[in-house]
C-alpha cells in the first residue's frame, strides 16, 4: 500500500501510535524506484525489439505488442454491473470463471488488460432548478468505491489499487491487473468539494465533470441531444472544481461535457486532462463525440494542452444502428490520431457499460484484434503502445507533476461553496 492509498495511516493513529518509521518509507520508496527503473528499461528493451522483430501477421504482432505494454482501458463499469446483479453482494462474485459482462478473469487474461479504471458511476436524479433538492449520489458513490476496493482485495492475486502512476507500473510489472477508480459525474460530490477530497482519499483519480444532466459545476452534452445550457460551461464553483482537481492530483475528464464546458474546462486547467470515454464527433455525429476544433485545442506544444481522448465502444457512439463494429472503432482511433496527434489517443471501452457492443470487439478478450487492425493500417509498435496505455500515463504523470507544483508553492484547499446552499452560515467578513 503506498503512502497515497492510505492517507489516513502515516504519521500517527487515532490513539497517537506511530505507524510507519520514517527509515522504513525510505526503504519502500528506494524499492519501489528501483522496481520501476526496471520497468522502464524493460519497456524501452522492448519497444526496440518490437520495432526491429514484429510477426508480418497482423494478430500475431499485436499480441506481441501487447504482452510488453498491456492495454490500460479508461472506462470499465464492473462496479455498477455488480450493484445491478448482486446488489453490491461481493461474496457472490465470482470472477475466475464466466461473468455476466464483458469482463472476468479469464478474459482479462486472454485481451491483455493490465489495468483499468473501475467507473464508480450513480444516475443522474432530479436535484431541482438549483441542484439543491438532496439525493443519494454521494452514498451510492461510497458503496461503488466499497464494491471497487473489496473486488481488488478479494482477488489481490490479480488486480492491485493503483493510485498513481508509480503503482500502475509497479503493478503491471508485478503481473498483476492496476486498478484505478474514477468518479463518472460530479453531480456525485453533491454541491461539495470537502467531498472530492475525501473521494480522493480513498483512491479516486479522476472525475468527469459532468455525466448526462448539467450539475452546479458544468454543463452537460446529454447523449443525443445536448440541453439548452445554464452555466455556458463551468460554472464558477465549476472553475474553483477545476482548480482543486488540478491542486490534488486528480484528473480533469471531459467525458459527458458540453462544447462549452470543454473549451472552458481547456482554458483554466493547469494540468493535461483525459476523456475517459468519448469518439470522435466527426466520424460519428452525436454529441457525446468530440468535435476537432476541441481535438484541435489538444497537443504538446505549450499553445495546446495535454491530453488522451479514450475511445467510447458504445454502438450508439460508434455508427449509425447496425453498422458499429470493430473496423468503425478503428475509424475513430484513426481520426483522432491524425487531428490531434496519436499521443494523444487512448481506449475506453465503457465496458460492462453498454448494452451491446460492436461486432468484432465482444468484450475486453477482443482488444487484440482491435490492435491488429490498426497495425494493418500502418501504426507502429510505438503507436500502439502509447495506445494501449502510455499516452494515459504520461497525461496522469503530467497531473501529478502539477499537484506538486501547485502543493510546493503554497497552493491551498479551495474553500468554495455553492452560493444556493442554504444550510452553511456565511463566513463572517474581515473587518477593516
Amino acid at each position: 500500500m503506498s503512502d497515497e492509498q492510505a492517507p489516513l495511516l502515516n504519521g500517527e493513529n487515532r490513539d497517537g501510535a506511530p505507524t510507519q518509521s520514517a527509515s522504513h518509507k525510505r526503504h519502500k520508496a528506494v524499492a519501489g524506484g528501483l522496481l520501476l527503473l526496471g520497468f522502464i528499461a524493460a519497456l524501452v528493451l522492448a519497444l526496440f525489439l518490437l520495432e526491429d522483430g514484429l510477426p508480418r501477421n497482423p494478430v500475431k504482432a499485436a499480441y506481441k505488442i501487447l504482452d510488453k505494454a498491456p492495454v490500460i482501458d479508461g472506462h470499465i463499469d464492473l462496479p455498477w454491473l455488480v450493484r445491478e446483479l448482486n446488489g453490491n453482494n461481493v461474496t457472490q462474485v465470482d470472477l475466475r470463471k464466466a461473468f455476466p459482462g464483458h469482463l472476468d478473469i479469464p478474459r482479462i487474461k486472454q485481451g491483455r488488460l493490465g489495468g483499468f479504471f473501475w467507473s464508480v458511476y450513480t444516475p443522474c436524479e432530479d436535484s431541482g432548478a438549483n441542484f439543491t433538492v438532496p439525493t443519494n449520489s454521494v452514498r451510492d458513490t461510497l458503496e461503488q468505491i466499497d464494491v471497487s476496493r473489496l473486488l481488488v482485495e478479494k482477488y489481490s492475486d490479480v488486480f492491485s489499487l493503483a493510485t498513481s502512476t508509480q503503482d500502475i507500473r509497479m503493478a503491471i510489472f508485478s503481473g498483476k491487473v492496476a486498478s484505478m477508480i474514477g468518479v463518472e459525474g460530479a453531480h456525485q460530490v453533491g454541491n461539495s468539494l470537502g467531498a472530492l477530497r475525501l473521494y480522493y482519499a480513498l483512491g479516486v483519480r479522476y472525475m468527469t465533470l459532468t455525466h448526462s444532466c448539467t450539475n452546479a459545476f458544468a454543463d452537460s452534452a446529454g447523449i443525443f441531444e445536448t440541453p439548452e445550457p445554464v452555466h455556458g460551461g463551468l460554472s464558477p464553483l465549476g472553475v474553483e472544481l477545476v482548480y482543486e482537481m488540478n491542486r490534488l492530483g486528480m484528473l480533469v475528464d471531459l467525458s459527458h461535457t458540453s462544447d462549452l464546458t470543454a473549451i472552458h474546462a481547456l482554458k483554466v486547467t493547469k494540468a493535461p486532462v483525459i476523456w475517459s470515454h468519448s469518439s470522435a464527433r466527426a466520424v460519428h455525429n452525436v454529441p457525446r463525440n468530440v468535435p476537432d476544433d476541441i481535438l484541435k485545442m489538444i497537443g504538446l506544444h505549450k499553445s495546446k494542452k495535454d491530453a488522451v481522448v479514450m475511445v467510447n465502444f458504445a454502438p450508439f457512439f460508434v455508427a449509425k444502428e447496425g453498422e458499429a463494429d470493430l473496423v468503425a472503432v478503428a475509424n475513430h482511433i484513426d481520426h483522432i490520431g491524425r487531428v490531434a496527434g496519436r499521443k494523444h489517443v487512448g481506449i475506453g471501452s465503457d465496458y460492462d457499460g453498454i448494452g451491446s457492443t460492436p461486432v468484432g470487439l465482444d468484450d475486453v478478450s477482443y482488444y487484440p484484434m482491435l490492435f491488429a487492425e490498426l497495425y494493418k493500417r500502418g501504426w507502429t509498435a510505438r503507436d500502439l503502445v502509447g495506445l494501449a496505455g502510455g499516452n494515459l500515463l504520461r497525461v496522469f504523470e503530467g497531473a501529478e507533476a502539477t499537484a506538486r507544483f501547485m502543493q510546493e508553492r503554497g497552493a491551498q484547499p479551495s474553500m468554495a461553496r455553492y452560493d444556493k446552499r442554504p444550510d452553511l452560515p456565511r463566513p463572517l467578513e474581515k473587518e477593516l
